[in-house]
């Protein structure tokens, strides 16, 4: 797909963060955000056989949201891609709603695998990696996940068994903002060097100096394709709360709603952005 439809479903799938946050007032439109441009190249670049048809399609790409607060980014891309109605969005959070807080397989289409509690979701991917190696199965399975999540022991248990079990189906992705509820993440506690600690584990390792550059992203995915016997971490550098200006390296937009005039701020710059495409 041409750079030009991703920055457009990109920034769509970014409006709809939000409308689905500013309706719910509640969520995390913050690491939402700096996740909207690499979400958008996996569904609609990246990953092969997803059918919105049949969501559950045994030969599909398995993707994972291990921060699975970002669920406001990961629902308005699933509903760009036709999983569901778009106005749907709309209930997020809502009492009786399908889309609940954090991702639930049980109920929303497309979503393989229900996370929420930091560090569960990679170590599920880790799973259903080694499942397809074990029953011979070729699909790929991706997982994003928070640097703020990899001060998590469970992400570090799961990837010394990735990388153990040379998982070269399983690509570990981070989105690296630096920023989580609590501050910096060089101040809470620094996972830094995040790419020598993936080696250490045997990973082969990608830095991407831009996580919104969909050419960087293109690149990076590209080689994660192309290795053989070893897992790959994306290690994507993003701005946190990204194509909103007020939000953008702000850490009090981890997990709160815009009031009033603020969502017609943001969506005035999203607007804006869009015309200038």
């Amino acid at each position: 797909m041409e750079n030009r439809e991703l920055k457009r479903h990109a920034l769509e799938v970014r409006k709809n963060v939000i409308r689905s946050v500013y309706a719910a007032k509640s969520g995390h439109p913050g690491g939402s955000l700096s996740a909207a441009d690499v979400l958008t190249f996996l569904y609609f670049e990246e990953m092969k056989n997803l059918d919105p048809a049949d969501p559950g399609k045994k030969d599909r790409d398995r993707f994972v949201l291990s921060k699975g607060h970002a669920a406001p980014a990961y629902y308005a891309v699933l509903a760009e891609k036709g999983f569901f109605p778009k106005e749907d969005l709309t209930t997020l959070r809502h009492l009786g709603s399908y889309l609940q807080g954090h991702p639930d397989m049980k109920h929303i289409p497309g979503v393989d695998m229900s996370t929420g509690s930091l560090g569960q979701g990679v170590s599920a991917a880790v799973g259903m990696a080694a499942a397809a190696k074990i029953y011979g199965d070729s699909y790929r399975v991706y997982t994003l996940l928070g640097d703020g999540e990899l001060e998590e022991g469970e992400v570090w248990e799961a990837a010394m068994l990735a990388g153990n079990r040379k998982l070269d189906n399983l690509c570990v992705m981070v989105d690296n903002n630096n920023l989580q509820i609590d501050g910096p993440i060089t101040e809470v506690n620094s996972p830094y060097p995040i790419d020598k600690k993936f080696e250490a584990f045997n990973f082969h390792v990608v830095n991407v100096a831009d996580g919104s550059d969909f050419d960087e992203l293109r690149a990076a995915f590209r080689e994660a394709a192309q290795t053989k016997g070893a897992p790959t971490a994306i290690i994507m550098k993003t701005v946190k709360g990204r194509g909103v200006s007020f939000m953008e390296n702000q850490v009090g937009w981890h997990g709160k709603a815009p009031d009033d005039s603020q969502y017609e701020q943001a969506m005035a710059e999203l607007t804006k952005a869009g015309e200038a495409l």
